[in-house]
């Protein structure tokens, strides 16, 4: 293995540990799950470094990490819903990284498709916890952009002049 091989699984493994232990340093916590935490921005500012598919195994790595430390599982598809598909998919905030711009549209689109998967997730197998007569996909919607879109808007603002600085040329 290449030196410059061996230098991105350690900067993943060092991504995904950091996610896992800002994950408990919860800014706000819903009551029956999700959080606002800083634990997006070294998954994505990984993934605006080193590309998609390190991102992926990093994102998905961290939501195993958190699934097993700290996760509710009710089924094994909501189990891969809300942790290792989820964090997997905030590697889309790597897809392009050529300017500020670029890298701050793909960690949106990251943070939409992490947003998807806890809507599936809430509309299948949550759904008793909507209010009796509301529309669960609203609900769903609604509850998990509470916590998710703050993380979202708060990780960027971090991560993106990070990867600004770390790269040097966006």
């Amino acid at each position: 293995m290449d030196n410059t091989r061996v230098r991105m699984l350690t900067e993943g493994a060092v991504a995904a540990a950091l996610s896992l232990a800002l994950s408990f340093l919860k800014v706000f916590q819903m009551p029956q799950g999700g959080s606002i935490t800083l634990e997006m921005v070294p998954l994505l500012a990984f993934a605006a470094m080193r590309g998609v598919r390190a991102g992926a195994m990093c994102g998905a790595t961290s939501g195993l990490l958190q699934m097993m430390l700290n996760g509710y599982v009710v089924n094994p598809v909501q189990a891969v819903l809300d942790y290792p598909l989820a964090f997997g998919l905030l590697a889309l905030g790597g897809l392009q990284t050529r300017d500020l711009k670029g890298t701050a549209l793909a960690m949106i689109l990251a943070g939409l498709a992490r947003l998807t998967c806890h809507v599936l997730s809430g509309v299948i197998f949550f759904a008793s916890f909507a209010p009796e007569g509301s529309n669960v996909w609203v609900y769903s919607i609604t509850y998990n952009a509470t916590f998710l879109v703050p993380s979202l808007a708060i990780s960027m603002l971090i991560a993106l002049p990070l990867v600004r600085r770390l790269k040097g040329r966006i």
